[in-house]
């Protein structure tokens, strides 16, 4: 187990009705919020209202940035930070899902930079401080609501870039698992994907397999994912496996699921980055596309002992074998992504095969950014086992 930092500052105000609380908390930190939101569902599930009239009743002020993508660009986020400086606007408020979050994060950053937000993603220039962000989750998948990190698309050049530092972190994030009741079920697929993805990065790269705290943690936030989205699926309105997927999202991306772990890397998200820029695609069904690929090209690499101890711990697999209980694990991976609805295969979202040499030369630009040991070869070899 290496030695390892653990710092987040972040405030969860968890539960039913607490979103109510946002203006008190807000006051805390500013007289004037830029409110960030999406195309406009929170003025149907009666969130919009709950957050401006909280704002108002506390006496803070705000101005309206709203049109966040799913995959936000650069292009909208820029519209932000404009904004955020011409209204002088002291905090950033995100209302919604982990893309509206990392749009806000790139705005608290820009506002108080000169240059251009898009330095932060290609290294040009260090976050070295940030308006004070609040977050309002909706829609539990990125983890977003509990850490330091952001990512987002240049329309222009295609790239999806990620960037981050300690001045990003929300003061406070609320989570109210009733928002996440209206959520069409193919959301919460792609949010328990993108929740699942998070913990199998470190624990299938790492090169320091004995971690078992942390091993043992990743076995609970799967098993807690899994389940609780098999109940959302079976009745949208159970509350309890609404608050289990919506705060096990937030453990899957808060820092606690790769303590001790060494040389990790995000190789299925830097790969499922390259899909979600060319194709504007969700990124939890790209990763669903891409995770089984990925297994089953690495399982030739690093073997298939952590295949099998997930398997074993999580879907409570039984083989004679460590490599049949592998085998047996990417086929439970892929029967549950197709069970919720998620894709399996490029072609069922009508990417074509002969596009691979074309997505992955566009990934290898974030490989190498991330300095993650993968060629472009073995990224089209894994692509090819998605196709």
């Amino acid at each position: 187990m290496k030695n390892f930092n653990f710092y987040n500052p972040v405030k969860i105000i968890f539960g039913k009705g607490t979103i109510e609380k946002i203006g008190t908390e807000a006051a805390r930190y500013g007289k004037k919020a830029l409110l960030v939101y999406g195309k406009g569902s929170i003025k149907n599930n009666g969130v919009y209202s709950a957050v401006t009239e909280s704002l108002k009743a506390s006496g803070v002020a705000f101005v309206e940035h709203e049109g966040v993508k799913p995959n936000p660009v650069l292009s909208h986020a820029r519209e932000g930070v404009k904004k955020a400086k011409e209204n002088k606007c002291d905090i950033i408020i995100a209302v919604g899902g982990g893309s509206v979050i990392d749009e806000s994060k790139t705005i608290a950053a820009g506002a108080l930079y000169g240059g251009d937000v898009w330095d932060f993603f290609t290294g040009k220039a260090a976050i070295k401080d940030a308006r004070p962000l609040l977050a309002v989750l909706t829609i539990p998948a990125t983890g977003s609501e509990m850490n330091s990190g952001f990512v987002l698309t240049n329309e222009e050049t295609s790239e999806k870039f990620a960037s981050g530092s300690a001045a990003s972190f929300p003061k406070v994030s609320i989570m109210d698992p009733l928002v996440t009741m209206t959520l069409p079920a193919a959301q919460t697929a792609n949010g328990a994907v993108d929740a699942l993805a998070h913990i199998i990065e470190g624990y299938f790269t790492t090169k320091d397999k004995d971690a078992e705290m942390t091993d043992e943690l990743v076995h609970a936030i799967a098993r807690s994912v899994i389940s609780s989205t098999d109940r959302i699926l079976a009745n949208p309105k159970d509350y309890n496996a609404r608050a289990s997927m919506m705060w096990s999202a937030t453990l899957a991306l808060n820092g606690l699921q790769a303590l001790g772990y060494g040389g990790v890397s995000f190789i299925n998200h830097a790969i499922e980055h390259s899909l979600s820029a060319l194709y504007d695609i969700a990124h939890g069904a790209g990763l669903a596309i891409v995770m089984p690929a990925w297994f089953k090209y690495d399982l030739k690499i690093s073997g298939p002992e952590r295949l099998a101890k997930f398997g074993k711990a999580v879907f409570g697999v039984t083989a004679v074998s460590d490599k049949e209980a592998a085998e047996k694990t990417i086929s439970a991976f892929e029967k549950w992504f197709a069970k919720i609805g998620a894709p399996l295969r490029l072609s069922e979202l009508k990417i074509p095969a002969a596009d691979i040499p074309k997505i992955a030369e566009n990934a290898m630009a974030l490989i190498n950014m991330w300095e993650i040991g993968c060629d472009r070869k073995s990224v089209e070899e894994i692509l090819r086992k998605a196709a």
